[in-house]
């Protein structure tokens, strides 16, 4: 049995219709691939779903910066912009859990032997105070205790109007307490002074 020309015209695929590429398409391919290559990061695939990511929720990506290249290994250095995304992936939980946090710092390409680091310093386990772990991890940034105060500040601040970095007081009083109690040589009599002090000028 033939089929008439006309059906076999109209059961065909229609293939004269053109795909419309869209115009930024082009742009942020490019910049995924420089981002990718600059990165090199361990699974490229979860680090692709981390960085679209990132971008949909109109977040910094995971990508390490130019500075960052020279390094003696692959590891990312640790910076207070990649804490700042790591605190966003958190997502406002007090508690995350340890094998959750290290995929994390794993995407972030992060080293290994700082996280293990942190880890023993403030004694976690399986269930993480975030806000204690992101304290310990600034600390490895700061040389004293005001500096590292400084980059919780900013990495925990939401303020984008240019001005200095600002947390909820609360918020400071627990990380400073614990801050000092880890670093130990701070006497609780000082932390109490200055936290009156800060309170008052607050």
């Amino acid at each position: 049995m033939r089929v008439p020309h006309a059906e076999v015209k109209r059961s065909m695929p229609q293939t004269d219709k053109q795909v419309c590429i869209p115009p930024e398409l082009p742009e942020l391919l490019k910049q995924f691939t420089k981002a990718a290559i600059r990165t090199q990061p361990p699974d490229l695939i979860q680090w692709a779903a981390e960085y679209f990511g990132a971008m949909s929720r109109g977040e910094m990506p995971p990508v390490r910066e130019r500075s960052e290249q020279v390094t003696l290994s692959n590891w990312a250095e640790l910076t207070p912009e990649l804490l700042k995304v790591l605190h966003s992936r958190v997502a406002g939980r007090l508690i995350i859990h340890a094998d959750e946090l290290a995929q994390m710092w794993k995407v972030l390409n992060l080293p290994t032997d700082l996280f293990n680091s942190v880890m023993n310093v403030g004694r976690f386990t399986e269930e993480i105070e975030w806000l204690k772990f992101l304290a310990l991890a600034c600390s490895s940034l700061g040389v004293t205790i005001a500096k590292t105060l400084k980059i919780v500040c900013e990495v925990l601040s939401c303020d984008h109007d240019g001005g200095p970095p600002r947390i909820p007081f609360s918020t400071f009083q627990f990380l400073y307490t614990y801050i000092a109690e880890v670093d130990g040589e701070i006497s609780s009599s000082h932390v109490s002074r200055m936290l009156n002090y800060i309170e008052q000028e607050v």
